[in-house]
Formats: structure tokens, sequence, C-alpha cells
């Protein structure tokens, strides 16, 4: 984990990928200057093992209940982690969640092929080829896939500095297959019923990953809900042109509430 600003540490930022640790520095920093910022980093193999791990961060590093702010997997994990241990969790927020019901899926590989150039579609093809292939594969591609998936993710991207990710391709082999089969079966939606703090999700509406496929499932499931939509703005709202202001402009006050 990193630490960022001064304690008491009461909010907690929990990256994508699975196995992108540190590609929330950015947010992290911006944060510091309002409220101590952990941005916990994601080391295990299992689902079960990585909640544990979160539990054990905010157990040693913060005051709780903390307010977890889950990026895209790292949404679906904070939100099963606020399901599972409701009083150690203040308020949730999620940003640029991947859909909760399997039936969206296919629209976010639809919105991102219709983007590509035939350059991109080449190289999103051999890349998914490669992480595809368990075992046989380096971070790098991972990371490679991961820059690609941004551009065509994003609506007007600034330009990316050098990033401080640091990408692990087993997690990603060992966890997705996992957190895709708990969507698949409709358990990762259920986990709503369980959750007991309010829920924010801030979504933009450039995202290929449908808000629709976020805002649907938890309407009907989680008793405290709301969602922001972010336009002109894709899957990564601190990284947009014409929405990271307006992104910490809508976050920063629901730190607070």
């Amino acid at each position: 984990m990193s630490t960022y600003g001064t304690a008491p540490y009461q909010v907690l930022l929990i990256h994508g990928g699975p196995g992108a640790a540190g590609e929330m520095a950015p947010v992290a920093e911006r944060l510091s200057g309002e409220t101590g910022v952990v941005e916990a980093y994601q080391t295990k193999r299992t689902i079960d093992e990585l909640l544990t791990e979160l539990d054990d961060i905010i157990d040693k590093a913060c005051d709780s209940p903390v307010t977890l702010c889950g990026y895209s997997w790292g949404a679906w994990l904070s939100y099963i982690y606020s399901a599972t241990y409701p009083d150690k969790v203040r308020k949730l927020i999620l940003i640029s969640s991947g859909p909760f019901y399997e039936h969206y899926a296919p629209e976010i590989a639809a919105a991102r092929r219709s983007r590509m150039s035939e350059e991109d579609k080449l190289a999103h093809d051999r890349l998914v080829s490669k992480l595809n292939r368990n075992g046989t594969t380096k971070s790098d591609d991972l990371r490679d896939f991961g820059r690609l998936m941004t551009q065509i993710d994003s609506y007007a991207p600034l330009p990316l500095e050098a990033d401080s990710m640091n990408v692990d391709m087993e997690i990603y082999q060992r966890i997705w297959p996992e957190a895709s089969s708990l969507r698949a079966s409709g358990k990762l939606a259920e986990y709503g019923t369980s959750i007991s703090c309010p829920v924010v999700a801030i979504h933009g509406t450039y995202d290929p990953h449908p808000y629709q496929g976020v805002i649907e499932p938890l309407s009907g499931r989680v008793k405290d809900f709301k969602y922001i939509l972010l336009e002109k703005c894709g899957h990564t709202p601190w990284i947009e042109r014409y929405a990271r202001d307006r992104f910490y402009e809508v976050l920063l006050p629901e730190l607070e509430k």
C-alpha cells in the first residue's frame, strides 16, 4: 500500500486490473491535499484472499469505518468487501465499474471495436490472444493491453505521463476468471442486498462499460444508491481533458458527506 497526505486515513483507493497496482496514484495525490488517502495494493491470487488483505490494510492503517473508492475491477472488489464487512465501510464510491450483469458484457467489446482503427484491431487481437494463454504471457503484455484500452476507452485523454503501475500478469490470470464467473452466476450483483452504507456510482457516458449495467442492478438492490454521469468522459475520468475537473468536483464532496 501507499499512503498520501496525513493521518487519519479514512479514504481508500482500490485499483483496477486485476493486477494494476499504482494506477490510482494521480487520484491519491490530488485528494491528499484534502484528506489522508491509502492506495491499497492487491497482491493475492483469489478474491477471498484479496478481501482478507484489504481488511488487514484497513485494520492496520485506517480509522474505520472508511470510504472505499473502487475503480473498474476495484469497484467490484470494494462492492464485495462492503457486503462482507458492512461495519467497516462508511461509504462506497464506484468509479467506472464494470457492469454487474453478464448480458451487458458484449456491449463493451462492441463499443471498443467500433472505435478501433485497423492497426488498433490487429494490436488488440494479438494481445488478447496472448492474455488468453495462461502461463505463457508476460506482465508487459498486460501493460500494453491496458495502454491500448486506455486510448480506446477515453473521450479526449490528456497526454499520458509516465505511469507508476506495477502490473502483475499472474494476478490478472488468477482473479479475472473468478470475478467473471461470479458475475455470470448472478452472485456479484446479489452482494448489494448486504450493503448497508450509501453507494455512489460515478461513470463516464463515453465509457464502453455501459453505465446502465451498473445503475440497473444496483438501483434494485442497494438501499441508498445514487449515480453521477460525466459527459465527455471515458473509462478513466482523471485523464480526461473535458471531464477531469468535473470528476474531482463531484468526488470531493462525496468524501466529506
